[in-house]
């Protein structure tokens, strides 16, 4: 008896059935007969007569459904023409999944996934072997969805945030800054720079703007209070100060060794991941080894990391440095 009722029930869902069949099914590239559209309805236990089908197959063309008909021989096809979005789309869109940092490896699988539901069975498979999610450096902060979330709303409300902040150490373990303090900060803008969610915001406490990771925020609430800062961010300029604040690199590539201070840990985590291997030197020093592009803007990134790093080699990449500090030399009149 539940199971003819569920069957019934089943039967009232024929044409959306009927188009779920379609979109997975078939593509461009792949066509179904109306015997193997009867069966599939079948398999979800609905029974369709060809006639039905028909007069339901127009009624999706009406709906808006692009679907193309066309015989072989003695035997017609169906299959879906133009979709919402093209397969060189979807591409696009797990492209950038898989690029941004911010998306953790695990949130990035589950986003693709649904992009892929938006192929047929088909495309989705071609998809999916395109996905190289695992070699990614991809951030561990879960709640950066949620961070996001939170931060839309408050700007939305007008309200000031709290927070706590934190970064890695030479342990690769999240120590609080500020001992655990909490930040209060005005929420202006979100920024998506340098492969990383960054929140632009006015710190009244030391009255200038600041920015901060949004994947390293931990316990976002709203205040209520009103936001400051308006003033500056009448005239400010998201283009110029995320160009100024935050930098690319590209070029050769080489596996550079970087000698640095412990305080420095956390700044080659950011940079090269959480694998990245931390190789203690002395009590106050480490050594890593990461494949960089070594052009002049990574050799500009390693001297603004000022004494606490330096590159230990190899000896082609420490003459590169050598030259770029005699050219800045020049440049600025020191020689």
């Amino acid at each position: 008896m539940r199971g003819e009722m569920a069957k019934g029930a089943n039967q009232k869902l024929k044409i959306l059935y009927l188009m779920k069949i379609l979109l997975e099914k078939t593509d461009e590239e792949h066509s179904i007969t109306m015997q193997e559209i009867i069966d599939s309805l079948e398999a979800y236990g609905i029974q369709a007569e060809r006639k039905s089908l028909y007069g339901d197959i127009e009624s999706l063309r009406q709906y808006g459904l692009d679907i193309v008909g066309r015989q072989k021989g003695r035997t017609y096809y169906y299959s879906i023409g133009k979709r919402q979005f093209e397969l060189a789309e979807l591409k696009l869109l797990v492209d950038s999944v898989q690029s941004a940092r911010f998306i953790t490896a695990k949130k990035s699988n589950e986003l693709i996934k649904k992009i892929e539901s938006l192929a047929s069975k088909y495309e989705a498979s071609w998809l999916h072997r395109q996905v190289y999610v695992a070699e990614r450096v991809k951030t561990m902060n879960e709640s950066i969805y949620y961070n996001v979330d939170m931060i839309h709303a408050a700007i939305g409300a007008n309200s000031q945030i709290t927070f706590q902040y934190y970064q890695w150490n030479v342990e690769k373990k999240m120590e609080l800054r500020r001992n655990g303090a909490l930040y209060e900060i005005s929420p202006w803008a979100l920024s998506w720079s340098n492969e990383n969610y960054y929140l632009i915001g006015f710190d009244a406490g030391e009255d200038k703007i600041k920015h901060f990771r949004v994947d390293k925020m931990l316990h976002i609430e709203t205040t209520g209070v009103k936001r400051e800062g308006e003033e500056c961010f009448r005239r400010f300029d998201m283009a110029v100060y995320t160009r100024k604040m935050f930098g690319m690199f590209g070029g050769e590539e080489e596996t550079v060794k970087l000698e640095c201070e412990n305080s420095f840990a956390g700044v080659m985590i950011d940079r090269f991941g959480k694998d990245v291997i931390l190789m203690k030197k002395d009590e106050g020093h480490f050594a890593v080894h990461v494949k960089v592009a070594v052009s002049r803007q990574f050799l500009s990134w390693v001297i603004g990391l000022g004494e606490g790093a330096k590159i230990t080699g190899p000896e082609k990449v420490i003459g590169q440095m050598r030259e770029e500090a005699a050219r800045l030399m020049r440049q600025y009149g020191g020689m």
